[in-house]
């Protein structure tokens, strides 16, 4: 099976950035959910294309000021789903993986234990 280049540069990028597991409040995620959930946000910022009827991934402004490993932007943020299934539209739940524009994993954020519509980190995110 032949995959097309962008397909493999973009696996090579995701997995030499891969962070590894997070917890987002109460909820666990292995590294191979936030890496499916990484890789179908990149997959869609890089086709400029959404989650079927939503507006996910779009830009994350940053606002409350993540470090997210020093990366600069611009991030996107994408939903990460507790059902372990990568999302396609819908009802994005509390969660988030945050990649940049080049497609690297800076992070993860919940709006769980957040106040109104801010985020906080998950573990490992500061």
């Amino acid at each position: 099976m032949k995959l097309p280049l962008t397909v493999l540069a973009l696996i090579v990028t995701l997995t030499r950035t891969a962070l590894g597991d997070t917890e987002c409040g109460n909820t666990f995620y292995s590294s191979s959910d936030v890496d499916a959930a990484s890789e179908k946000a990149c997959e869609y910022v890089r086709d400029e294309e959404r989650a079927g009827d939503s507006t996910y991934p779009h830009r994350y402004n940053n606002f409350e000021g993540f470090r997210f490993r020093d990366y600069s932007g611009p991030f996107y943020e994408f939903p990460i789903l507790r059902s372990g299934r990568v999302y396609r539209g819908g009802n994005p739940g509390p969660d988030r993986v945050i990649v940049t524009e080049d497609c690297q994993q800076a992070g993860q954020i919940t709006h769980s234990g957040a106040g109104g519509n801010s985020f906080v980190g998950c573990s490992g995110t500061d």
